[in-house]
Order: C-alpha cells, then sequence, then structure tokens
C-alpha cells in the first residue's frame, strides 16, 4: 500500500494505552502500530471506545485527540 505522506502541522496528539503520543504526518492505525512495534496479528485495538476490526487497521486513519488502548494476545502454556 502507497499514499502520499501529508505533513501536519502543529503535530497531532492522541493517548495510546494512556500515554500520550505526538506524529507530525497523518497515517493509518496500521503504520502507527508497526511504527510503535506493535504486532497486528496478534493485537486487538479499541479506538474512542470502539473495537477496530482487524482488516480496518490501513484504511483507519489517526486522527487528533483519539484515545486508543491496544491489547497484545501472548501465546504459551
Amino acid at each position: 500500500m502507497t499514499h502520499s505522506v501529508h505533513k501536519i502541522s502543529g503535530g497531532m496528539a492522541m493517548t495510546i494505552n494512556g500515554v500520550k503520543k505526538e506524529i507530525s504526518v497523518q497515517m493509518t492505525l496500521l503504520e502507527l502500530l508497526q511504527q510503535e512495534g506493535f504486532q497486528a496479528e496478534r493485537i486487538a485495538v479499541e479506538r474512542n471506545g470502539e473495537i477496530v476490526p482487524r482488516a480496518s487497521y490501513g484504511t483507519t486513519w489517526i486522527g487528533d485527540g483519539d484515545q486508543l488502548e491496544v491489547v497484545s494476545f501472548v501465546g504459551g502454556g
């Protein structure tokens, strides 16, 4: 997937698992998750109180003020 990078003047703020983050370019949820080191196939994401379907990570754009909760699944036994 390719798209042009759009700089955001002043940046955008969001919260990931209670930690405030700022980004300076517009990006999808998938891009943000990859940037933050999450493995998309091993997590569940809630955005502003609603579960985001995994199939939508690449088409869901992050917005200023978004509140994200990321839960990782750990395998083992």
